[in-house]
């Protein structure tokens, strides 16, 4: 049969300690005498011992000492070896300073090592606090974002670049308005997914994101590693995208639609190739209407060399009314620049007038590039000599055999030199161009 276990007599309890005394009847062998015993329960050396007394006092109190040293672990430290317990002292001097008890370090020691899955917490103590100093000068992306434009051009970075950085920096700035400290990587990321533009756009705005979090990196304004654009998905700007050209129509709708003063801006792109940057830095004093050219400086130029771009004479009818012998052809900044080209843009839009026979016209759509685009199309078409073209553009023969060759035809170049504002003998008028 199986033995009944049997229940205490008393159960002394000293925090979470319970101590165990069994009341027993004994008979004394030789007088086969009863007497009672108390027994009491000591685990404190990490087994069960029963330990007998005669009187219930003395085994109430025997308890009670049991159970205190269990609670507070002396029981443990009484069956120290000598090493382990100079162990113990040590242990117990290095944190005196802390005021932190060993229990409690022991416990964090475990939880850490727990998290690290190996003894790697003095590693992770350094890391963190790299990450994360007491002291970190606290910055707006704004202000970090002056910083690096000033710094920039204290080192006499080129007027062009400086415009540009500034321009994509703010953008950013007015997008987190926030310590620069503060910003994700899925910050960054959702940030470049939302923005409406083609990819080499998005590429550029990443790259300055970029430029910027690297500038702080290095000033302690971020942890070392901590760069959030790092980690954002890299964008492809493909090189065989489609490229886009008006038609000599949709040209002249864009020319009547420009205020004055915006029409030689337009012409320049159209007529001359210049790209919108080399427009924006253009001087009345490089455009040589009694030679014949416009003269594109090195500096410039995005591709950093001399060029000279031949007038044509449709041009210089676009030209004349405005040229000066000096000042900017466009006196405004980048961001009005792309405002005037969509705002021209949605001008084209027409009504339909019945009475003078006129049918309604969706506006012209603004495509990037497209001006100069067009003209490097038209020009080949027109002379069909891509070296020239080349020279006259500041592209590259390669560049123009693979993307501009047989956009259009010849006949569609004579139409698109002879857009004009007026109608000399060689010249057509825009609403010949426009049927």
């Amino acid at each position: 049969m199986k033995r009944q276990k049997r229940k205490p007599w008393k159960v002394e309890k000293t925090g979470n300690v319970t101590v165990s005394i069994y009341r027993r009847v004994k008979a004394h062998k030789p007088t086969r005498a009863k007497y009672v015993s108390f027994e009491v329960s000591d685990y404190t050396a990490g087994y069960r011992r029963l330990r007998s007394f005669a009187d219930s006092t003395e085994a109430i109190e025997e308890a009670k000492r049991i159970g205190r040293l269990l609670s507070t672990g002396e029981a443990t430290a009484a069956t120290m070896r000598n090493s382990e317990a100079a162990s113990y002292g040590r242990a117990v001097e290095l944190l005196r300073p802390l005021g932190t008890p060993l229990e409690l370090a022991a416990a964090h020691y475990a939880e850490a090592f727990k998290i690290l899955g190996r003894d790697r917490i003095v590693e992770a103590a350094s890391d963190f606090i790299r990450r994360n100093p007491t002291e970190r000068p606290p910055r707006t992306v704004k202000q970090v974002a002056d910083e690096l434009v000033e710094l920039k051009r204290n080192r006499q970075a080129s007027a062009r670049y400086l415009e540009d950085l500034r321009t994509r920096l703010d953008t950013f700035a007015q997008r987190f308005a926030v310590n620069v400290d503060t910003i994700t990587t899925a910050d960054v990321q959702r940030w470049l997914d939302g923005m409406d533009a083609a990819p080499r756009t998005v590429r550029n705005f990443r790259n300055a994101a970029n430029g910027l979090f690297k500038f702080a990196e290095a000033r302690g304004y971020i942890a070392k590693g901590e760069n959030p654009v790092t980690a954002t998905e890299k964008i492809t700007a493909r090189n065989s995208e489609p490229i886009s050209i008006y038609t000599p129509a949709e040209l002249a709708r864009l020319l009547d639609a420009a205020p004055e003063w915006f029409k030689p801006v337009i012409a320049l792109q159209a007529f001359a190739g210049l790209r919108s940057a080399e427009v924006m830095r253009l001087d009345w004093r490089d455009v040589k209407l009694d030679r014949g050219h416009v003269e594109i400086c090195a500096g410039k130029s995005k591709t950093a060399t001399r060029r000279l771009v031949p007038i044509t004479e449709n041009l210089a009818a676009w030209l004349a009314p405005h040229a000066r012998k000096s000042g900017k052809v466009f006196r405004h900044s980048r961001a009005y620049f792309h405002e005037v080209q969509r705002d021209v843009a949605a001008a084209t839009e027409a009504k339909a007038d019945a009475k003078n026979g006129i049918g309604a016209q969706k506006p012209v759509t603004w495509k990037h590039n497209a001006l100069r685009h067009s003209f490097v199309s038209y020009r080949v078409a027109d002379i069909a000599d891509v070296p020239r073209v080349a020279l006259e553009s500041g592209n590259s023969p390669a560049m123009i055999f693979a993307h501009y060759r047989e956009l259009v035809t010849p006949a569609d170049a004579k139409t698109w030199f002879a857009v004009a504002p007026e109608a000399p003998a060689n010249v057509v008028q825009m609403s010949k161009a426009e049927k």
